[in-house]
């Protein structure tokens, strides 16, 4: 492993950073920026925020449970600081986007398992799920290729 490491650094493979770093970073900060933004004015009830609910909504999301929350905080929270290490080349965006990927199943088992009211987990929201998964999984792989390349540290 130490040997490993070190031909890395002598053959400069930690100098420079692929061009789609930046952009595959860039995009998951926006991405999972949206989620951070979405799950602070749900837990803070913003009021111009929230008011694109219906009142059953409303009642459905102030009504997780705290362990729902734990895991949807863990999920997003875990996400965006992976997009913020991939940036920052570290490979500890690696077990981020992973922690991240765990709060999402978590959180989903919670929607999937509670009946929810029209406009929540059927159609487009299903379907939100479905890519915040798929793309949660694409980082993951994508952070695991750039850790085996040597470009995170």
């Amino acid at each position: 492993m130490a040997t490993r490491f070190a031909d890395r650094v002598t053959r400069g493979r930690f100098s420079r950073a692929p061009w789609h770093l930046w952009v595959v970073g860039v995009l998951a900060l926006i991405w999972n920026g949206f989620s951070a933004y979405d799950y602070l004015m749900t837990q803070t009830q913003n009021a111009s925020y929230m008011a694109a609910f219906t009142p059953a909504q409303l009642d459905y999301f102030y009504g997780f449970p705290a362990w729902m929350i734990a895991f949807w905080a863990l999920g997003v929270w875990s996400a965006t600081a992976g997009a913020v290490l991939l940036l920052a080349r570290s490979r500890f965006a690696l077990t981020a986007f992973v922690l991240g990927v765990v709060g999402l199943i978590g959180a989903s088992v919670y929607h999937l398992t509670n009946p929810a009211p029209p406009g929540v987990m059927d159609g487009a929201g299903l379907v939100i799920t479905i890519v915040i998964f798929i793309s949660q999984i694409a980082l993951i792989w994508y952070a695991r290729r750039m850790r085996d390349r040597g470009v995170l540290r």
